[in-house]
Order: structure tokens, then C-alpha cells, then sequence
């Protein structure tokens, strides 16, 4: 809309944003040549000089200060810089226009030799002074012009601050009200008929002035950029760049920038600026005049070119030629790292009959659809791209084990199983995937895609739809893991798992108030399987997440029942692999929700973590704990002392019970240091308000000196093995287990 304010930006007629404009970003000093923030240090060494008697260094700084400072092409008077045999280093127009000297090349002429004969004596003695004079000198002149005819002007000449050359102005000698009012009339000509914007800033960086092109590039009229600050015309990543240049210039670069501003219609107005300090009688900085060029349709065509030749115009994924640099730079970082990588070789089966048949608009859309289903399948961090035709490749980067690959590539067929709806017509494009790991497949990677393709012939070869690797003895692996995560998947449908329960006995009374949960799956030929056997599979294919919604869902109802038939505050604890708990809240609030329907208080239910959990991000592990004690849940560390955690983790994560490892309680007979770590630990777990829980204790030696510690709980064979619900009530029942003696 008109008026409306861009990001970073105030509408007109609205106060500015209150941002202050960093420090000095047009800042000058007494000193400095005007044209440039901060000039660079002079060289130690002794510098070399060129054939006016210029070192080198000095003149092509002088060069760059031309280049960054060219407001001198609008000044109104003659602007020189000479050398000390006169040479002409440096000259505006109209310096060159009263002495008929070639901007492109001043050099070829000596200032001396404009000067009137009569005059010369004046002009040597005029310009020693000023070669040695900080301050300045004065003198009235004739000079040549180029038509043979004279002009009387006035001499201002001074050292350049280096030692090294004079700056010399020269101004008519005329009356003070003509030359004012051919000057202004000069300058208003330029300025109006200018093809780059002119900016005018004051020191405190709001706008005093800009001429019509300027209004115009920025799409303003003048009325509507005058009294805004600079800063009101940015967004952040244009402020970002202003702050860079600012740096820049202190480090003494003297080049023109690049500035990103916002036009008045939010579009993006890429500009170069050259700027020059205005100043005072005194040599204070009073603002900056600016020439502004306007290079966004240079910008957008660079971009254009870059993004044609780095992306797929039809996907808008990166293309083969991006996707071959991206998987160079992951591979650099895979041997940084310990982690390894996995590439992705994708190919749509029977494309080409269904482009045929349906035309190549249709197809096309087939091609985009699937390249945002398997866009959906992988991880924002993961490199998609379309390589050619219906042939798509990932790079999946940062993996610590091979069962998260084949996650991803079972997600890729079944989101590319699914029919894709043209028009009423109905096409089957199922993929078969190749897939390669880095670095046991290949360190080169061109001969990593080789390898990829290779594999993705092999799964075509195969039937499709499919993934296959190219290494026999991983394709091996990979089909077991299959065959048992298809298994896990009848398992979960046949109800084939079994809960069983371990007491939780109180050290100080004996009784049994809490248990623990654990896993066991009836196979049907492998009989009767721990939860080792597996749960690796299970996380691996994500099936932990259904596997584990379904356990605490039975556990809801079997504590639900023993808070009847055993005590009301029973609690039973569930064991919650790191897999379950990088997985969304909405499966938490899920867990909520089920507990208030059974009228069950959420404090009866213990999730049980690992130490390993607390160390896979902590930011998002402290956002679990907090979400877990919101819902009334509470949370056991398990295993602790075997991990690489710490006391210190106790306090800073949201934890109510910890529970000692069984390879500590094991040796409490044997080993004095284990039994000093064991009391360690309880003393500062009931420092920081936590209870303490033993587990596998296996004798009565063990139990008692757990009950001298203080321990609060323990868990183990010397009290009831796991058994299931029915055998623990009936057992809860007859008072059993007793403390043993």
C-alpha cells in the first residue's frame, strides 16, 4: 500500500525507528584527506618513488581517493593535486577545463607551465611555501587558459599532510556576487540534470537534501526523504552492511560500497555510494554529500545468472552442479568429524511411460510433487537435489549409525508409493534408491555417486521399490534389519509384546509402593525376547515411537488398577528411549490427555532417561524435562554413574529420582571405592531433594549396606525377579518380598 512502512523502516509522516547510526560511519578528521574516512599508515620503510618524485604507494592511494571521492567533480572551483615539479597527479573538472588538461591522463602536463611568465617568480615562491606550510598560503595569479587567453585567479595551496605533494585550489578572480552566482547556477544545473542521486546527510545522520534522481531511485518524492534518517531507508540486512563498510573504512579501504536499501514500495534498491565529509570553517564534520548509483538491475541480473546456473528452474532445487559442491563440503566435514554420511541416489520407476502417456505438463507436475514429497522425508540440514530427468539425489550428513539412513529411504518409497493425483488421472511411480556411505564406499566423490547409482541399478534390477547398497555385506545387513523391522510392525499388530514388573522396594519400611515396567516380545519362533534383542532395531526404524506410546498406555491402566488393589500413590516407572524423546510434544500432551480420561494423577507414572539422553542437545532436553514436569510426570535418571554425566547435571536438569547402576551395587562387598562413590552419590541426590534408587542388588550384604547409605529404594533378584501384573498383585497381596535378614 502507499505509505505503508517496509521492515526497518518508518512510513512518511511517522516518527523514524529509534536506531542511532553506528559510530562515524561517515566520520573525517583534521588531517585526513577529505574524500576518505580514515587514511592509511604511512610505511616504515623509506617508499618507492616514481618519476615525479610520488612514492608509489602514495600515488595509487591517491588514485583510490579519486575514485571513492568524486563530489570534487562538482566543485565549483579548481581542485589540483601536484607534485613537487608541478606535475598534475590529480585534477576535477573544472580545474581541467580552465587549463585544458585530460582527466584520463594529467600527468603529461605541469601546472608551471600555465602560469603567465610575469607571474612565475610569484608562483615558485607561492608554491615552496605552500609545500612546507600546514596552514596554507594564498596568492593572486594569471594563468593561460587553453583558448590563449588569460584568467586572473587566486592560489590556495597546501602540503597534503605526506610530505609528499601539494593540494592546490584554484578560484576566478572575480567579483564575489558573479562567481556565487555562476557557481550556483553551475551547481544547480549538475545537480538536476544528474544522472546519479545526490544525498545531502547531517551529522546526526538525517537527510538535508537530495536531488531527483535520488527520490526517484528510492521511489520518494523529495518532500518525503527530507528529515528522515538514513537508517529509515534500511532494513537489518542493509543496517549489517552499513556497519561492515563502517569497519572497512576504519581499516583505511578506500574503495566505493555496496548499500542495500528499501524503497518506498518495499523492493530492494541495491546502490554504490561514494561519499565526501562536508565541513565547517574550522575542519569539523558538519555531514556527508553522497553520489549514489543505482545497480539493482545489475545485481538482480548477477543473481539470476547464479541462480540459473546452481538450480533446477522447473523444482527449485539445487542441480547437479550445486549438489556435486555441497557433497564435497559435507565429505570436508565428515572428516572433521566422527560421524559419517550417507548419499541418496533416487529414480522415479516408469516416469518415462507415465510422461509419455500424459504429456510432459503432466509430467512435469509428477516431478515436482515427488521432489517435495522426499523434501518432506528428509532434514531441513539435508542437501535435495534434482540431478537430471526423474532422478533426484540426497545427501544425508551427520549420521551416527546406518539404521537412520535406511529410516529416511523407507519414508522416500512410501511417500513416493503413493498415487499421484493429474487431472483425474492417476499415476504409480514407486523408487528405487541407491544408497552409498562415506567414507566406507568412496572418498572421492565422484566415485561416491558413481557408487550411488551403481546401488540404485541394483534396486531397479531388484523389482523397485526399494533401496539397495552397493556393498554386498551391508545389503545383507540391510535386509535382516528389514526382515525384523517387519516383524516389529506384526508384532505391534498381533499384540505379541508383554509388559512384565519388577518391585520397587522401600529400604526403609519394605514395602512395595513402586515398580518398574520393562519390555519382553513373544516371537513366534524365537521365543520369548529381552528388550536388547530388539529395541536397537526398533529406534533405528522408528517404530520405538508406536512401540512406546502402546507401553505407556498399558502401564496408564495397570497403575490405575494397583492404586486400587495395592496403595493409591503406586507408581510404576517406563523406560523412555532418546529416539522417544527428540519426538514432538503433541505425543506428551497425547499422554495427558489419556491420563485425565482414566482420572489418573500424572504424578503416578515415572519416565525413565539415560544419562546419554542429557548430552543429545541439552537446550532440547531441557525443554522435555520441563514439559514432563508441567504434566505432573516425573523423571528417573537410570544407569547413573556409567555415563559421562556429573553430580552437577542433578541440579541443572528437572530430575526426582536418580538410580545407581548396577555394576556399582555389584561390588559394594568388595570394593571400598565403589561403596564410597555409591554414599557419595545419595548424600548430595538428598542435597539437591532427590530420592535414591539401588538397582540390581542381588544379596542381603548388598541390601544392608544400601540401608546404611541411606538409600531410599532398590530393585534386584534378592527381592522378586520381573514378573508379570498378575503374579506382582498376587504377591503385593501376601506382603511380599520381606527385607531379607
Amino acid at each position: 500500500m502507499p505509505g505503508r512502512a517496509t521492515p526497518g523502516q518508518a512510513a512518511p509522516g511517522q516518527a523514524a525507528p529509534d536506531r542511532a547510526l553506528p559510530g562515524g560511519a561517515f566520520a573525517w578528521h583534521p588531517g585526513q584527506p577529505a574524500a576518505v574516512a580514515v587514511a592509511p599508515h604511512a610505511q616504515a620503510l623509506a617508499p618507492a618513488l616514481d618519476s615525479s618524485g610520488v612514492s608509489i604507494e602514495r600515488l595509487r592511494h591517491e588514485q583510490d581517493l579519486a575514485r571513492s571521492g568524486d563530489l570534487y567533480l562538482l566543485a565549483p572551483v579548481g581542485y589540483f593535486l601536484l607534485a613537487f615539479d608541478t606535475t598534475v597527479l590529480q585534477v576535477n573538472l573544472v580545474g581541467a577545463s580552465m587549463l585544458g588538461v585530460a582527466r584520463a591522463s594529467p600527468g603529461l602536463h605541469h601546472f608551471r607551465s600555465s602560469v603567465v611568465p610575469a607571474f612565475l617568480p610569484d608562483f615558485d615562491g607561492f608554491f615552496a611555501r605552500s609545500l612546507n606550510s600546514g596552514k596554507g598560503e594564498t596568492c593572486r595569479m594569471r594563468l593561460r587558459t587553453p583558448d590563449d587567453g588569460a584568467l586572473d585567479v587566486t592560489l590556495h595551496g597546501s602540503a597534503d599532510g605526506s610530505g609528499q605533494a601539494c593540494r592546490l585550489v584554484v578560484e576566478r578572480a572575480e567579483g564575489k556576487q558573479a562567481a556565487l552566482e555562476r557557481s550556483e547556477e553551475r551547481f544547480r544545473r549538475i545537480v538536476h540534470s544528474a544522472g546519479e542521486g545526490i544525498w545531502e546527510i547531517d551529522a546526526t545522520a538525517s537527510t538535508t537534501f537530495v536531488n531527483p534522481r535520488m527520490a526517484q531511485i528510492l521511489g520518494y518524492s523529495i518532500e518525503e526523504m527530507l528529515a528522515r534518517p538514513l537508517l529509515s531507508f534500511m532494513d537489518d540486512e542493509g543496517l549489517a552492511m552499513l556497519e561492515q563498510c563502517i569497519a572497512e573504512r576504519a581499516q583505511g579501504v578506500p574503495a566505493p560500497y555496496e548499500y542495500r536499501f528499501i524503497g518506498k514500495d518495499g523492493r530492494v534498491v541495491w546502490t554504490t555510494m561514494s561519499t565526501s565529509p562536508i565541513l565547517d570553517a574550522d575542519g569539523a564534520c558538519l555531514g556527508v554529500l553522497a553520489l549514489v548509483t543505482d545497480i539493482t538491475e545489475r545485481k538482480q541480473s548477477t543473481e539470476l545468472i547464479w541462480h540459473q546456473a546452481n538450480y533446477d528452474t522447473l523444482t527449485g532445487l539445487p542441480n547437479r552442479h550445486m549438489f556435486m559442491d555441497r557433497l564435497g563440503h559435507e565429505t570436508r566435514k565428515a572428516d572433521r568429524g566422527a560421524a559419517f554420511l550417507a548419499l541418496l541416489f533416487i529414480d522415479l520407476d516408469h516416469f518415462k511411460q507415465v510422461d509419455e502417456r500424459l504429456g510432459h505438463a503432466l509430467g512435469d507436475l509428477v516431478l515436482i510433487e515427488a521432489s517435495r514429497r522426499i523434501a518432506n522425508c528428509v532434514r531441513s540440514s539435508d542437501t535435495l537435489a534434482r540431478m537430471q530427468g526423474d532422478q533426484f539425489a540426497v545427501v544425508l550428513s551427520g549420521l551416527d549409525h546406518v539404521g537412520s539412513v535406511e529410516r529416511i529411504a523407507h519414508a522416500v518409497v512410501a511417500a513416493l508409493a503413493m498415487p499421484f493425483e493429474l487431472g483425474g488421472e492417476k499415476a504409480f511411480l514407486p523408487a528405487s534408491i541407491g544408497i552409498a556411505l562415506y567414507p566406507p564406499d568412496g572418498r572421492d566423490v565422484g566415485h561416491l555417486l558413481e557408487r550411488a547409482e551403481r546401488a540404485m541399478e541394483l534396486a531397479k534390477q531388484a523389482g523397485g521399490h526399494q533401496f539397495s547398497y552397493v556393498t554386498p555385506d551391508l545389503q545383507q545387513a540391510a535386509q535382516a534389519r528389514q526382515s525384523i523391522a517387519d516383524d516389529l510392525r506384526a508384532a505391534i499388530a498381533l499384540r505379541q509384546f508383554e509388559i512384565v514388573y519388577q518391585p520397587i522396594v522401600s529400604l526403609q519400611t519394605g514395602t512395595v509402593h513402586k515398580a518398574e515396567a520393562l519390555l519382553r516380545w513373544r516371537h513366534p519362533t524365537r521365543g520369548l525376547l529381552g528388550p536388547a534383542e530388539f529395541i536397537p532395531f526398533a529406534e533405528s526404524n522408528g517404530l520405538i515411537v508406536e512401540i512406546g506410546d502402546w507401553v505407556f498406555r498399558e502401564v496408564a491402566q495397570q497403575v490405575q488398577r494397583w492404586q486400587r488393589s495395592i496403595d493409591p500413590s503406586f507408581q510404576i516407572s517406563v523406560n523412555k528411549s532418546p529416539v522417544q524423546f527428540r519426538r514432538d510434544a503433541d505425543l506428551y500432551l497425547s499422554w495427558l490427555d489419556y491420563l485425565n480420561e482414566l482420572g489418573l494423577p500424572a504424578h503416578s507414572i515415572v519416565i525413565e532417561i539415560t544419562e546419554g539422553v542429557l548430552f543429545e542437545g541439552a537446550t532440547q532436553v531441557i525443554e522435555r524435562l520441563r514439559q514432563f514436569r508441567a504434566m505432573g510426570l516425573q523423571v528417573a535418571l537410570d544407569d547413573f554413574g556409567t555415563g559421562y554425566s556429573s553430580l552437577s547435571h542433578l541440579k541443572r536438569f528437572d530430575i526426582d529420582y536418580v538410580k545407581i547402576d548396577q555394576s556399582f551395587v555389584a561390588t559394594l562387598e568388595n570394593d571400598v571405592g565403589d561403596l564410597a562413590l555409591c554414599e557419595a552419590i545419595i548424600v548430595m541426590a538428598h542435597k539437591l531433594g532427590l530420592k535414591v534408587v539401588a538397582e540390581g542388588v542381588e544379596t542381603k550384604v548388598q541390601r544392608a549396606l544400601l540401608v546404611d547409605a541411606g538409600c531410599d529404594y532398590a530393585q534386584g533378584y534378592v527381592f522378586a525377579r520381573p514378573m508379570p501384573a498378575q503374579e506382582f498383585e498376587a504377591m503385593a497381596a501376601a506382603g511380599a518380598p520381606r527385607l531379607p535378614h
